[in-house]
């Protein structure tokens, strides 16, 4: 209970790996943390910006099949 962060679990094994994640979790910030981290990454950019780019073409593709448009 002497350790404010809570980063050490029951046998005194310090998680350093997870002491971000940890601390993003504790104040909240878990989304914000993947979103930066996911952004940071090359092939995470990467896939974000596929993604977007796939899901605003399958909107289009519906609005113009359904007449929409």
């Amino acid at each position: 209970m002497s350790d404010p962060d809570k980063s050490r679990n029951a046998d005194g094994r310090d998680w350093q790996g997870f002491r971000e994640v940890d601390r993003a979790i504790a104040e909240n910030r878990l989304t914000a943390y993947t979103w930066k981290k996911t952004w940071a990454d090359p092939w995470g950019k990467a896939g974000l910006i596929l993604f977007g780019i796939l899901f605003v073409a399958f909107v289009i593709y519906v609005a113009i099949y359904d007449g929409l448009v």
